[in-house]
């Protein structure tokens, strides 16, 4: 592997405050949602939805084949569903606060995440991205980053523990469906202070209970869980892994705070994730994540007429295909003195000897 002989090259971010005047023109000139369009997604996302697991249910005396795999494009929608809420804690869906926080609510119903303690959360990820000096603590594991220096400081169970639970498979196929369905029922990092964040995990539980109880009465436990584990499994592995290469990848960069500033760690520090047509509009573009990072306010359906107005401001950017992203959860830890993503397989090569 290349990039662990010599350090990573990088273009400047952004090469002059004209420059950066520019980019932040473009950038204000797409934030702002559209009303129709924004009302034109959720039409287009949950009316499919709906119709998908109405299907998934009503066939499942038919063929449990069927059912199981209407649940992967139902699984899909939830993603989707997930950038609509997603949007709606940026304010970036409505200009009405109440709408983004009513409709916030009502998509966490369907990705069972409490919608203002999500909000708080992401919150701070957006303070802190890709930042050495300042990254998040508490059980999130996807976007944060140990360096190989600490790396290698640890005791030998540490260092084993922590390969363990970050092992892709483990981090990325066993664990996300847990963290929706389990992890996301607690206020988790969540100060006892922040009553919105408590609050709102409390009233999406209760919600859940009523919604589930609903469907088990009507359809019976095995028909639930027949459609709704698989839907809710394949979409959170699908979220988390989207998530977590969004800052962590080959050719990515992590910074030190007298180093790191807002427009260098978006364009530097996340990536452009290059998904086949379908795919990306699955995942509501939620691809052009560098551009989220520039300006958190420009809604899902803007991103892409985003990133081609600010095209002369990207040559930093990384683009990745969709066969580099499946293999970015390699990427573990961050080499401050090479200033790459190294895979904890490449620790044992002569470069890390000693």
């Amino acid at each position: 592997m290349s990039n662990i002989a010599t350090e990573c090259e990088r273009p400047p971010a952004v090469g002059d405050d004209n420059d950066r005047r520019a980019l932040r023109a473009v950038l204000m000139a797409h934030q702002g949602p559209v009303l129709r369009r924004s009302l034109g997604q959720i039409a287009s996302t949950f009316l499919p939805f709906f119709a998908l697991i109405a299907a998934a249910y009503l066939l499942r005396g038919i063929s449990v084949w069927l059912t199981l795999a209407l649940t992967v494009p139902a699984a899909g929608l939830v993603v989707r569903i997930f950038i609509i809420q997603h949007d709606c804690g940026h304010g970036a869906f409505f200009r009405n606060r109440a709408a983004n926080e009513w409709v916030g609510r009502f998509c966490s119903l369907f990705t069972m995440t409490p919608f203002a303690n999500w909000r708080y959360q992401h919150a701070n990820h957006h303070a802190v991205w890709n930042n050495l000096d300042r990254r998040l603590g508490g059980a999130d594991i996807y976007s944060t980053c140990m360096t190989v220096t600490e790396f290698q400081s640890m005791s030998g169970f540490g260092r084993w523990w922590h390969r363990v639970v970050r092992h892709a498979f483990i981090s990325h196929l066993l664990l996300p469906p847990f963290v929706f369905v389990l992890f996301f029922r607690l206020p988790f990092d969540t100060p006892v202070t922040l009553r919105r964040g408590w609050a709102s995990v409390v009233l999406t539980d209760v919600g859940l209970v009523a919604l589930f109880t609903i469907l088990v009465l009507v359809l019976g436990v095995k028909a639930v869980a027949l459609v709704q584990i698989p839907t809710i499994s394949i979409a959170a592995i699908i979220g988390v892994w989207m998530f977590s290469v969004q800052h962590r990848f080959e050719g990515v960069l992590w910074s030190r705070q007298k180093e790191w500033n807002a427009t260098g760690a978006a364009l530097l520090g996340s990536s452009h994730l290059k998904l086949p047509r379908i795919l990306q509009w699955f995942s509501g573009n939620i691809g052009f994540h560098h551009i989220h990072h520039l300006m958190p306010r420009v809604p899902n359906y803007r991103l892409e007429d985003c990133h081609r107005a600010c095209a002369k401001f990207l040559s930093a950017t990384r683009s990745l295909t969709l066969m580099q992203a499946l293999r970015a959860p390699t990427y573990a830890l961050w080499d401050e003195k090479k200033a790459c993503m190294v895979r904890f397989a490449d620790l044992r090569t002569a470069a890390y000897a000693g």
